[in-house]
């Protein structure tokens, strides 16, 4: 591992995110999978993963990317994450009943299984892939060898040299942004925003990827109504009106005593966004049409009919236009 810095005889820190950890000989760091063994920080999970899925891409969720095509879906074990409330606990935590022994592929094995089933995309989630960030390059080499596009789902903390290494091989990502204040970072998630704001304006400034940004709302922490403004305002000024948005809804999970959130937050959060000026604003983790529904930005007519994550009616020209007005919609597909 390239991305690590000796500090004396006895302490290496790992530079891929910005936890900095400094090891001890046969010390972990905070996210698990790396290890100062003998003075070398070591991957220590690369292969092993938590099982493989198909998805819909709607699921990761992507609304704007290849809509109705298939995912390959894969992860590890650890994160460098502490978020309380994480919905995939039982894969990032210490007390995970899962082994990923059990499940070892190489790269060349996830791509051709993602050939055997059709699948346009591989995505890299479940955890954070920044933690299996020599295991998602390499798959991601191969993958557009083979003309398969490369998805990821991060939380975005990561260290800007690692990010511009593994960045360059990824075709679409979806940022999770936690919420929108330095307090609720460091309370529920032991961690930082603005690493993850910088992430943000690379992939908008420096890359082509196609983004998208997920915020799971959670009632009482981060659905503060001049926090949601605030980070509508921020994502409208620094990404773009055209930046797709979602409001997920939250279910208890893990350390965090708190009900699940209600339709109504995130109806009243996706307006709030419209208002400050996003086009593409959707209500995630809950069954509902009008919300999970792409609208022309110019006419506000709807181009795609979403179902949960089925596509019911697309409305769009062979050019993504609107079929009524002629207006683009922003994506790829």
């Amino acid at each position: 591992m390239k991305y690590q810095k000796k500090l004396d005889n006895e302490i290496i820190q790992c530079e891929i995110c910005p936890r900095f950890c400094k090891l001890k000989n046969n010390q972990e760091g905070f996210c698990r999978t790396r290890k100062n063994v003998n003075g070398e920080i070591i991957f220590t999970k690369y292969g092993q993963t938590t099982g493989l899925a198909i998805d819909p891409v709607e699921k990761k969720p992507l609304y704007h990317f290849y809509p109705n095509s298939k995912v390959l879906s894969f992860g590890t074990l650890g994160c460098n994450m502490g978020c309380f409330f994480c919905q995939n606990w039982h894969l990032t935590k210490k007390d995970s009943p899962i082994k990923p022994d059990e499940y070892f592929y190489t790269p060349q094995e996830i791509v051709d299984i993602t050939k055997k089933y059709n699948c346009k995309s591989i995505a890299f989630t479940y955890n954070d892939p920044v933690v299996f960030f020599e295991y998602a390059k390499d798959v991601a080499i191969l993958a557009h060898r083979e003309n398969i596009r490369t998805i990821l789902v991060t939380a975005g903390y990561i260290n800007p040299k690692p990010r511009e290494e593994l960045f360059k091989y990824i075709d679409a990502i979806n940022v999770d942004l936690k919420g929108f204040s330095e307090e609720f970072y460091q309370k529920n998630c032991l961690a930082s925003l603005k690493p993850v704001l910088d992430t943000l304006c690379y992939i908008k400034q420096k890359t082509n990827i196609h983004l998208e940004i997920t915020t799971l709302l959670i009632e009482g922490e981060n659905d503060d109504k001049k926090i949601l403004k605030d980070e509508c305002r921020w994502i409208v000024e620094n990404l773009g009106k055209d930046t797709i948005l979602h409001f997920s809804a939250y279910h208890p999970s893990y350390k965090f005593n708190k009900e699940k959130t209600s339709a109504n937050t995130l109806f009243k959060a996706r307006q709030i966004a419209l208002d400050e000026g996003l086009n593409y604003v959707y209500c995630g983790n809950i069954i509902d049409e009008k919300t999970s529904t792409t609208y022309c930005k110019n006419c506000k007519k709807p181009i795609i009919k979403r179902n949960g994550f089925n596509i019911a009616e697309v409305n769009l020209n062979d050019e993504n236009q609107c079929i009524y007005c002629k207006t683009k919609c922003i994506g790829e597909f």
